[in-house]
């Protein structure tokens, strides 16, 4: 069985992205009256309706949305998860 963690913790989060080949994006055209778009992260297969952004600008806005990051270590047969969701703190 696989579980799930939430953490608000910025080191874990960048490393769990980080280990699976992401990077961090907005999606394009989302952007509001402070400049912040909706948060993802962009994997491997780079999907062109997401701008890469920097890690600053990342947690600026995880911060001021207050998320917190639910993820999976491992898939229920034990391979590397790529599961994830921002969800409320």
């Amino acid at each position: 069985m696989s579980t799930s963690e939430t953490t608000t913790d910025h080191d874990t989060i960048r490393k769990w992205i980080e280990d699976r080949g992401g990077v961090p994006t907005v999606v394009k055209g989302t952007e509001d009256d402070e400049g912040e778009g909706i948060l993802r992260v962009d994997f491997a297969e780079r999907d062109e309706k997401l701008e890469e952004i920097s890690w600053d600008e990342f947690f600026d806005t995880f911060e001021d949305r207050g998320l917190a990051f639910l993820y999976q270590e491992e898939t229920a047969d034990g391979k590397e998860s790529r599961f994830f969701r921002f969800v409320n703190r």
